[in-house]
């Protein structure tokens, strides 16, 4: 399987070796031709205004979009969960707009309160590592969401359909089960495409 790390700004590398440490490609996004023949797409945490304006330059927004629409598994990490929602708490207008979700930004407080805490995650385990970093929070979500965890009373992931959103930095761990996670989505998604190309 081939999985598209958008690469602009953010938390890029990490992720990249995490999927390449499960036995898949792992490509860097930096244009509209990495898109190319993708099976999945994460989007990193980093800052998501930086990120947003950056996707508008590189005329990446509305490609990014199209393949949601085709079905494609896409995992938002902190920012990536910003740039996912439908809807941003004092913002006028969202990034994305593909998860059905209302994201507060910088929940947790500054960059000198990051802190690591273990979460209880649903379908996927117990003391999962958590690193928070200036990282948003899910203040409500639409009715086909299922969350899959909190802390201290706010949701922290969350999943809908092709999506899934964290508010924390799963991949500066060495706990690879939420990532694995994903990958079975983006499997699910790769067999149902084949099956559909091979019946037509």
């Amino acid at each position: 399987m081939k999985i598209g790390v958008l690469a602009l700004q953010g938390a890029v590398r990490e992720h990249i070796q995490q999927i390449q440490s499960l036995g898949c490609e792992a490509v860097e996004v930096k244009t509209l031709v990495d898109l190319t023949d993708l099976n999945g797409l994460v989007l990193p945490g980093g800052e998501s205004t930086a990120i947003r304006k950056l996707l508008d330059r590189h005329q990446l927004m509305e490609p990014i979009r199209s393949l949601a629409r085709q079905g494609m598994p896409m995992f938002g990490t902190c920012a990536g969960l910003i740039l996912l929602a439908k809807e941003i708490v004092d913002y006028e207008e969202a990034h994305l707009s593909l998860m059905n979700v209302v994201v507060e930004r910088n929940s947790f407080g500054r960059q000198v309160d990051s802190f690591e805490a273990k979460l209880e995650v649903k379908q996927i385990g117990a003391d999962i590592p958590a690193v928070f970093i200036r990282a948003p929070h899910i203040a409500s979500v639409g009715p086909n969401v299922e969350i899959l965890a909190e802390y201290n009373g706010r949701i922290v992931l969350a999943k809908e359909g092709q999506y899934l959103g964290c508010s924390f930095h799963p991949e500066l761990t060495d706990d690879t089960r939420l990532l694995k996670f994903f990958m079975e989505m983006v499997e699910d998604f790769h067999q149902s495409s084949l099956a559909n190309s091979n019946s037509i």
